[in-house]
């Protein structure tokens, strides 16, 4: 199972949460943190809460979002090198998706980062699938500690997976 947190502006296209928000996502990413751009199309962004990977995706149609989830994370691990085998397990693990409030200020602020640099890089880049691989290579600071960015923290939880699970 995977919790998506939505902001407001979200959950107002989406819905109300579907998810009491001490609940926790099964999948080794965590829960998700998501907000919607009103870029002309509409475009959802979507934060891992445990390595700050960010995903792109169009909004439209808001209904089927969450559904749509697990293929357009697929093709970002993917750009990401991630192993296939990763890349089934987790979503093996998303075989279902609730829907709740968002729970971390320092992950909705990391969200908040990401639609600056997004608004100013969309020009130079504008598919989804690179501009979030260009936004995972961003030094965040709650990651400073351990990997400094989404894109290494990927690696490192990748490889900190045992050889049969990988």
């Amino acid at each position: 199972m995977v919790i998506v947190r939505a902001t407001k502006k979200l959950l107002d296209r989406l819905g109300p949460p579907s998810s009491a928000i001490e609940q926790a996502s099964t999948t080794l990413l965590g829960d998700w943190y998501a907000t919607a751009w009103f870029w002309r199309p509409q475009v959802a962004l979507l934060v891992s809460e445990v390595t700050l990977l960010p995903v792109l995706m169009p909004l439209a149609p808001a209904a089927t979002l969450l559904q749509r989830f697990g293929s357009q994370l697929a093709a970002v691990l993917d750009a990401h090198g991630a192993p296939a085998e990763f890349i089934d397990a987790e979503l093996q693990q998303m075989d279902q998706v609730r829907l709740a409030k968002t729970a971390s200020r320092s992950v909705v602020g990391i969200m908040n980062e990401f639609t600056y640099l997004a608004d100013a890089w969309r020009q130079d880049d504008p598919d989804l699938l690179a501009l979030a691989v260009r936004l995972a290579a961003t030094p965040c600071g709650p990651l400073y500690k351990r990997h400094i960015s989404p894109d290494r923290e990927l690696a490192a939880l990748v490889a900190a997976r045992p050889p049969a699970q990988r």
